[in-house]
């Protein structure tokens, strides 16, 4: 059984519209929601990008039961892990038994702003391995040090703690981030349907299969088009552009290859029969995702919520 999500895109909303967004998702009966966690939007024309631990507690306050997840988090560079680790287990605290963090290596979009060497993602995946030892360490409870190759922790307490520490859901995209998904966390975080689950299953993986589906509803198929090149250009970026791109006037530079034909081909949902958003949903499940969360892009939510709550989550299965 497949569960079907909600993205609270940071990217494009101010903080308010996502938390009436998190209220409202609840209310038709999404399963659960997923936020994403940037410092910079990936173009201009989004618009915004607060900072998500703040947008958190207004979600924690807005919603009753629905499970809440970071989608995902960088612990590795523009915020020390120890930091993370205090900033989890305070909405963790506030999100009781439905609290997840995701978590990744990042993109240089939102980790060059503190000014540090931009590392391959070897390295990245390694200090992504001590940033998760730093989290369960600190949510243990009791004062922690740690001695690593890229991170130390002095003498440090976590005073407020959760009944129970969240689960670390880690993000991959190839082979080797899913080997290390699978040994160090507690379930598989990816932004679109990829080829790494049976990868990560092999090495042992577990829990929660998480991934993106990207849709654009309107009732006329055109202007949904227009919308997602307007705003979404970067999903027909190819190859490891997103994580290596430093500001938004690059991606902008770079969308101009992406046309709206290429928007068109892509996997972003656009048609408007529900019949084409469903079969979108089979596919991930088909590719071993048990949670979909589904990212609306565009100013339009009112809309997307009435068409789900009528045509979609009723035949989810």
């Amino acid at each position: 059984m497949v569960e079907l999500g909600y993205t609270l895109s940071s990217e494009e909303h101010p903080p308010n519209d996502l938390v009436e967004n998190a209220a409202r998702a609840e209310e038709v009966g999404f399963d659960f929601l997923s936020i994403s966690d940037h410092f910079h939007p990936w173009i201009g024309a989004q618009g915004q990008s607060p900072f998500v631990w703040s947008t958190l507690g207004g979600v924690a306050r807005a919603t009753e039961e629905v499970p809440v997840g970071v989608g995902v988090n960088c612990p590795i560079m523009r915020v020390h892990p120890a930091v993370v680790a205090q900033a989890a287990a305070t909405v963790a605290d506030m999100l009781p038994g439905r609290f997840v963090l995701g978590v990744g290596t990042g993109e240089l979009l939102n980790e060059h702003v503190v000014g540090e060497h931009w590392p391959p993602h070897a390295k990245r995946l390694a200090m992504l391995e001590e940033a998760i030892e730093i989290l369960r360490s600190l949510w243990e409870g009791g004062q922690r040090s740690y001695d690593g190759e890229h991170f130390t922790v002095e003498n440090a307490r976590l005073f407020t703690l959760p009944e129970e520490p969240p689960p670390i859901v880690v993000s991959a995209y190839g082979p080797r981030a899913a080997r290390s998904a699978a040994e160090y966390g507690d379930g598989l975080w990816t932004v679109g349907p990829q080829d790494v689950v049976e990868t990560w299953e092999e090495a042992g993986g577990e829990g929660p299969r998480y991934c993106q589906l990207d849709v654009c509803y309107a009732e006329d198929e055109e202007r949904a088009v227009d919308t997602a090149y307007e705003q979404w250009p970067n999903t027909a970026l190819p190859g490891e552009l997103a994580s290596q791109l430093p500001t938004p006037t690059h991606f902008e530079q770079a969308c101009r290859m992406v046309s709206r034909e290429d928007i068109a081909e892509s996997s972003v949902v656009t048609d408007p029969d529900p019949a084409a958003h469903l079969e979108s949903i089979e596919e991930a499940v088909d590719a071993g995702y048990d949670h979909v969360y589904v990212h609306q892009i565009g100013p339009d939510q009112e809309s997307f919520f009435e068409f789900y709550e009528s045509e979609v989550l009723p035949e989810v299965e």
